[in-house]
């Protein structure tokens, strides 16, 4: 069985060692808070204007406010500044916390293409920390996805035991 890294890099096209390449440099010392800040501002702002109604109703039953806030205190985290997203909300579980919505290639590739633009419009990010960035959030956008069928999987009924006992009872096959 394929690990979850291993789908995204393959379904990404970016690899591991570039997806985590932003460990290499503090980007939270290199851009500040407030670039964070103005980098998720853009993004939701995108996002809760998008035209794809199908895509906006993932996010219909979160406040905008709070999705930035998450969104920039967590890539402060992950990005070497101070655990903001843990001291509010714990540890991230990226896979636990995405789990009620799908996330399927298609929403990915959707989040992927506001996140670029918010990235090309937010001034403050140079050229260098905007690869890295678009590595790691590219990679693991295909991360979460594979958690997702994960779910799906572990959601399918059980297979018919084969060796014809109940359905009712654990089957063992052997």
């Amino acid at each position: 069985m394929q690990s979850l890294q291993a789908k995204a890099s393959e379904w990404s096209g970016v690899k591991q060692e570039d997806a985590f390449a932003i460990d290499d440099t503090n980007l939270f010392q290199k851009l500040g808070l407030q670039t964070f800040i103005n980098l998720s501002t853009n993004f939701y702002t995108r996002v809760y204007d998008d035209e794809e109604e199908w895509f906006r109703s993932i996010f219909a039953n979160s406040k905008k406010e709070d999705a930035i806030q998450n969104q920039y205190e967590f890539f402060v985290q992950r990005m070497g500044g101070p655990p903001l997203y843990s001291q509010r909300r714990g540890h991230p579980a990226l896979i636990a916390r995405h789990r009620p919505f799908p996330v399927t290639h298609q929403a990915a590739e959707r989040w992927l293409h506001h996140m670029q633009q918010a990235l090309d419009n937010t001034p403050d990010i140079d050229a260098d920390s905007k690869v890295r960035m678009q590595n790691f959030f590219r990679h693991t956008a295909f991360f979460l996805v594979a958690g997702d069928e994960l779910k799906s999987q572990n959601q399918q009924p059980p297979a018919p035991c084969k060796h014809g006992s109940s359905n009712q009872l654990p089957c063992k096959n052997f």
